[in-house]
């Protein structure tokens, strides 16, 4: 059995598969078909089920694991699965966490590097704050992907894309003095963390209940209000500035920002944010393609197409 990573094109396939999304479509001759994202431990495929019949679309159900019979493809220069049968598992004897995609950084080695960031805050009451939601959510922080399907869409990416900004964070005040490092930092620790209520969880790519009627800014928001005046820090400066960090991050009203960045350093926690998910999402798709070929067009970065250079230069 290979991985999906593995796969080539004329590959023929029949093996166990997680079943990430799913849509519903019709041909032009009124023929139903399925286009599915199946995914296991080392990544993701496109795969199209044509001509579905009613007990087809039945047995494909989105995160659950199912064995998936089909022919790998090449479609555009992308490989593609196309599928010619599903056939529905017991799910009670299927281990789903070993169809998911997970941080290159294991639970303890992003639990240290978050506990040495916190650690070389040199403002108490940012330390404090920060330190307080992270213990709310608990291992929620390091379990939860940072998306559902952007960038960082993977068990840990949360708390990966955290530390990656926090690196930048580090570089661009070293470069930029006049910025305020744990003001910057605690943004970047909390810009994401209502993420873990907004999503249904690490194995799947839908949204809560709360998370689609309120979002993961007002989330995060409205716990630290709450951690804040547990500590008897409520009306203190640096609470006042990491709720702005948290409300601006986005920075734009029409990108879900109730409020644009107004200091310096939610200024740069917007760019910082930008920076590492879009360098995330462009290492997924260019990954996918062979040098000297074009990715996909990316929605999420205006609908472009990549170009991945040749490695021989």
């Amino acid at each position: 059995m290979s991985t999906i990573s593995a796969f080539q094109a004329n590959d023929k396939i029949s093996q166990n598969l997680l079943i990430k999304s799913c849509t519903k479509g019709v041909t032009n001759k009124g023929a139903a078909y399925l286009n599915i994202m199946v995914q296991d431990a080392s990544g993701t495929m496109d795969a199209r089920f044509w001509d579905a019949k009613p007990e087809d679309i039945d047995a494909v159900v989105v995160g659950e694991v199912a064995q998936v019979t089909g022919d790998v493809i090449e479609h555009q220069h992308h490989l593609q699965l196309r599928i010619t049968k599903v056939l529905r598992l017991d799910q009670s004897m299927v281990d789903v966490s070993a169809f998911v995609l997970r941080s290159d950084l294991s639970l303890e080695e992003l639990k240290s590097q978050v506990q040495q960031c916190l650690a070389s805050m040199q403002n108490e009451k940012v330390r404090t704050l920060v330190s307080k939601m992270i213990e709310r959510v608990q291992d929620r922080f390091y379990d939860y992907p940072a998306a559902t399907k952007i960038h960082h869409a993977f068990q840990g990416g949360l708390a990966q894309h955290t530390l990656s900004m926090a690196k930048l964070a580090d570089a661009l005040c070293d470069l930029y003095p006049q910025l305020n490092r744990d003001i910057l930092l605690g943004g970047v620790f909390l810009h994401d963390i209502g993420k873990t209520q907004e999503l249904n969880g690490v194995f799947s790519d839908t949204y809560s209940t709360e998370g689609n009627l309120t979002g993961h800014i007002s989330i995060g928001h409205g716990w630290l209000m709450e951690v804040a005046k547990e500590c008897g820090l409520e009306d203190s400066e640096e609470a006042l500035l990491l709720r702005h960090m948290i409300l601006s991050h986005h920075g734009k009203k029409e990108f879900g920002s109730p409020v644009f960045p107004l200091t310096m350093e939610a200024e740069m926690l917007c760019f910082i944010d930008n920076i590492d998910s879009r360098m995330e999402t462009l290492r997924t798709v260019l990954e996918q393609v062979q040098p000297g070929s074009w990715t996909q067009r990316v929605f999420a970065l205006d609908n472009r197409s990549f170009y991945k250079p040749k490695e021989d230069h």
